[in-house]
């Protein structure tokens, strides 16, 4: 609760004394929010940024106590030569008293040297380099067409590509679209996005449900049978492209990707009211109910067939307890509450406390994975609305704050350096999407933003507000002026072909026509 007061309170003074610019105000609150360390190590739990090259918060790292030292003295050097210094009783101290006189956009090489009583060195705690990342510093490019607009050129985009338009007459995948082979997330974002469409332009209802129907009828129609371990899972992996292909994953399903393709049905049944999609989605939660450990976790990754888990590697909960709640609170389906609060306890007791935020997508393998060498906002800045979307109380919001803190700091770019070109890498405001595929991507602007969104919904908070709003408005910024397809990555380069994942775009629509709505309200 301190934590909400003092951003209230700084707010309130900022804006009491703002000058004419708000941009000034909304700036230094966010230069004064980032000498504090984010979920910073210590006696009660590891730290997690050993494998982090960048920071925006002043951070903290897991350095040794030298034997015979009184105190540390802390020199951080930039590669022009500049340098600043500070002493601490500890090696494991926040850079917050030279951070923000540290320039952004700036690599920079840490030395903690432990000193005696004397002042003499007698050893060195650690060393580290990183990157002095830029801060948020509006104005940025404003949205360039209306976020409806964006959006339902987006949605229209993907309603006629050829590929999505198959479904209307087959309920077989044309594979042209190779992304395709993630059944799950990719055909259930068809589902998602051709019920949207129809809901926003009722005119091509008739077309854009035969189109949801036959992605849908797909899904029913490759999923394990009632009696089998697995019951009413449609597959994460179809055919052999792509990572579909890898031997990881033949005849395994990510145990998460159910839930989507189940949002995606449930979807279908409030646009049409036929049964079979109700019933398909609650058999699926129901197979969700037997396989929960006594723990209140769940395995990632199972054998498609047996049921039985891969390995011992545990999922990170929010896509399902997100869908749990979504049958609570919109069906009346209670049975899966006790379940739900298990694993958000689960969530709280082995993930958040440790801040172990690891990627899990089915193109990526865990396995071999060091803990925190492959951190993600995808887990992060969802499981942060999805605390803020049901009865929050203080701690939820106090784990959103640094839930969302830890996803800026090591995942949102607000700016970079030229290259030697003469232009910068990627489009900026952007948010990478891990650390193993360091590549801003539109979904992943889109999980920091509605976390900031739902925590400005909260508290107030205006800066958490502007943040972001500048991450959607550079969705309007990058997407195709004449087409309306929305890149799914921003990288500026020669000869690179952005990609394009029709969850990814349907995650931006949605995001685009909530901050629409957000827009109009006085």
């Amino acid at each position: 609760m301190k934590r909400i007061l003092s951003v209230l309170m700084l707010c309130s003074a900022l804006y009491s004394c703002a000058p004419a610019d708000p941009n000034v105000a909304l700036t230094e609150q966010a230069k004064s929010e980032y000498l504090t360390p984010v979920h910073p190590g210590g006696e009660a739990r590891p730290f997690w940024n050993g494998f982090a090259k960048k920071f925006i918060y002043a951070p903290a790292f897991d350095f040794s106590v030298v034997e015979g030292a009184v105190q540390y003295r802390y020199t951080v050097t930039s590669e022009s030569g500049q340098s600043w210094s500070f002493t601490s009783d500890t090696p494991q101290s926040a850079l917050s008293p030279i951070w923000n006189s540290i320039p952004e956009g700036t690599k920079v090489a840490l030395k903690v040297e432990a000193m005696n009583s004397s002042g003499e060195v007698v050893g060195v705690a650690g060393e580290r380099s990183f990157f002095r990342d830029y801060g948020f510093n509006p104005p940025y490019t404003g949205a360039v067409r209306s976020y409806r607009e964006a959006a339902i050129l987006g949605l229209l985009y993907v309603h006629k590509m050829p590929q999505v338009q198959s479904f209307a007459t087959s309920a077989e995948p044309d594979m042209s679209y190779p992304h395709f082979t993630y059944p799950c997330k990719i055909i259930g974002a068809v589902v998602k996005t051709e019920v949207l469409l129809a809901k926003l332009l009722p005119h091509y209802s008739d077309n854009a449900l035969a189109i949801a129907r036959g992605a849908a009828q797909f899904l029913i129609d490759h999923s394990r049978k009632a009696d089998e371990p697995l019951a009413y899972f449609p597959p994460t992996y179809y055919k052999n492209l792509i990572h579909s292909k890898e031997s990881w994953n033949q005849g395994k399903t990510m145990a998460l990707e159910a839930a989507s393709a189940a949002e995606a049905l449930l979807d279908l049944y409030n646009a049409t009211g036929e049964e079979k999609y109700l019933n398909h989605a609650l058999g699926i939660a129901d197979t969700y109910l037997r396989l929960q450990c006594e723990d209140g976790s769940w395995h990632i990754k199972y054998d498609f067939v047996t049921g039985e888990p891969v390995n011992n590697s545990k999922a990170m909960l929010h896509p399902l307890l997100r869908y749990f709640l979504r049958l609570e609170t919109e069906y009346g389906q209670t049975k899966y509450t006790e379940a739900r609060l298990k694993g958000e306890k689960w969530m709280a007791e082995h993930i958040v406390n440790r801040f172990d935020m690891t990627g899990q997508f089915e193109d990526v393998t865990v396995v071999g994975l060091q803990p925190y060498e492959n951190l993600t906002n995808c887990t992060a800045a969802p499981y942060a609305t999805y605390l803020l979307s049901r009865d929050a109380n203080e701690t939820d919001i106090e784990t959103a704050y640094e839930l969302v803190r830890f996803s800026e700091d090591q995942f949102v770019y607000w700016d970079m350096p030229l290259g030697k070109d003469g232009y910068k890498r990627d489009a900026t405001p952007c948010v990478f999407e891990q650390y193993k595929y360091a590549m801003p991507v539109d979904n992943s602007s889109c999980n920091v933003a509605n976390a900031m969104l739902s925590l400005y919904e909260k508290t107030g908070d205006e800066l958490m507000k502007a943040k972001a709003k500048a991450l959607i408005d550079n969705i309007t910024v990058t997407q195709c002026v004449n087409t309306g397809k929305i890149l799914t990555t921003w990288r500026i380069r020669h000869n690179y072909k952005p990609s394009f994942w029709i969850n990814c775009s349907y995650s931006s629509a949605c995001t685009l026509l909530r901050m629409d709505e957000l827009s109009k309200e006085k």
